[in-house]
This record gives C-alpha cells, sequence and structure tokens, in this order.
C-alpha cells in the first residue's frame, strides 16, 4: 500500500465572507499525479493555501506526512521581470529548509546544479531570468520547487500564458518528474490534459466536491464525460 503524504477529511474552505468548499474528502499517495480542477471562484487557489498551510482549513481535518512541498504559484508580470540569474533564482529554493542563513551549503549549490541540469536549463544559469522565454522561466521556478522539495511538487495552472508547443513541453516534463517518484499536485484548467497525464482528479464546484478518483474513472463518469465534451474548458 502507498505511503498516504496527504489526507483531507470533510475539509471546508472560506474566509470571513463564507464557505467555498466544504466537505472535501480525498488522499494523495506519494508518487500521485492529482489534477485539481473547477471553475471559476470553486475554491482551487484556496485550497492551494491550505494544502500549504497558508490558509487554516474552516473545518475537517488535514493531515500531512511530508514537510517539504515544492511550490510553483502562478506568475505575476512583475515576477517575470525579475532581474537576477537563474542560478540565483533556483539556488533560493534552498532557502526554507536552510534557516535563511546568509549562504549556501556546498550540497545546497550542488543540488541546485543537479536541478539545472534535470530540467534542462544548465546551459543559462548565467542568464538573466527576465530575458528567458516562458517557457524557460517556468523550468527554472519547477527547478527552484524542486529544491524546496521532499518529495512533492505542488503546481498552480503551471502552463498558463505558454505556447501550445512549450505547455506540452512542459506537461511532459512534469509527467517525467512524476515518473521519477515525485508526487505531483496540479491545479488546472485543461480537463483534456488532466486525464492525459494525471493518475487522480479531483474537481470541485459550487461549494462542493464532484469528483475524486483515478482519471480513468472520471473518462467514464457523467461528470467527466460532460466536460469532456464541452472542450475541457474551466476558467480559474
Amino acid at each position: 500500500m502507498m505511503c498516504a503524504e496527504i489526507i483531507c477529511e470533510k475539509v471546508s474552505l472560506g474566509y470571513e465572507t463564507g464557505i467555498v468548499a466544504e466537505a472535501l474528502d480525498f488522499t494523495v499517495s506519494r508518487g500521485d499525479y492529482l489534477c485539481i480542477l473547477g471553475e471559476n471562484g470553486s475554491g482551487k487557489s484556496t485550497l492551494v493555501k491550505t494544502l500549504l498551510g497558508l490558509h487554516p482549513a474552516s473545518a475537517g481535518k488535514i493531515t500531512r506526512n511530508i514537510s517539504g512541498i515544492g511550490y510553483l504559484p502562478q506568475q505575476t508580470v512583475v515576477q517575470r521581470d525579475f532581474p537576477a540569474s537563474v542560478r540565483e533564482i533556483v539556488r533560493s529554493g534552498c532557502l526554507a529548509k536552510s534557516g535563511f542563513r546568509p549562504f549556501y551549503t556546498k550540497a545546497e549549490r550542488g543540488l541546485a546544479e543537479q536541478n539545472m541540469q534535470r530540467l534542462g536549463i544548465a546551459d543559462l544559469s548565467r542568464r538573466c531570468y527576465r530575458s528567458l522565454s516562458g517557457g524557460q522561466q517556468q523550468r527554472v521556478l519547477l527547478a527552484r520547487a524542486l529544491c524546496a522539495a521532499d518529495s512533492m511538487l505542488l503546481l498552480d495552472e503551471p502552463v498558463t500564458g505558454l505556447d501550445p508547443k512549450a505547455q506540452i513541453d512542459l506537461y511532459e516534463l512534469i509527467a517525467g518528474l512524476n515518473r521519477d517518484g515525485i508526487t505531483i499536485i496540479m491545479v488546472s484548467h485543461d480537463v483534456r490534459a488532466a486525464v492525459q497525464y494525471a493518475s487522480h482528479i479531483l474537481q470541485i464546484g459550487a461549494k462542493k466536491q464532484l469528483f475524486f478518483g483515478t482519471a480513468e474513472a472520471y473518462r467514464e463518469s457523467e461528470i467527466g464525460q460532460t466536460f469532456l465534451a464541452a472542450g475541457g474548458a474551466s476558467d480559474d
């Protein structure tokens, strides 16, 4: 039996203004690739913050059997123009584990180099981040997230703003990391890509959980067939 890294039991999410999702029940086991789907306002972003421990659940229980989660948030325009080298940005992923020391250890520098090699960006290490293409920038941020991760990555709409080829390249890269044993949790609006790459689907909407199960079961479900027939559009 696979080790459960995150267990959500009857979890409700909300703010002072009200509940955005409730009674969420799902488990993420080591090596899973979970895609979280849902329409605008369904609570996907709040769920991400809650899984990271940045926002408290309104009700229910979340069990985390993992310490370091590498996080790739959606980029802002300001972040895309950040004036630092690729190597500096990738190394900064080690800060969460280092206690914010003013220097990097030999092991941390080695980890950053290893992850740049792993993601095919070692030749860009001296380049300024803001001079890179969108796809290259996402690879840099993914390498940074790997430096912060124990064995799990949480990715929030990682292909947003990329051209179709760059989207496919990034999806394939993420799938390769998953095959290497990294647990993936990805928030997405792309239903077709979700059923192609993910092992499991969680769909939420209208304050409730609409589906949780394998991607294969989602394809065969009424809700899965409805969304796939609609072309997979569910804006974040």
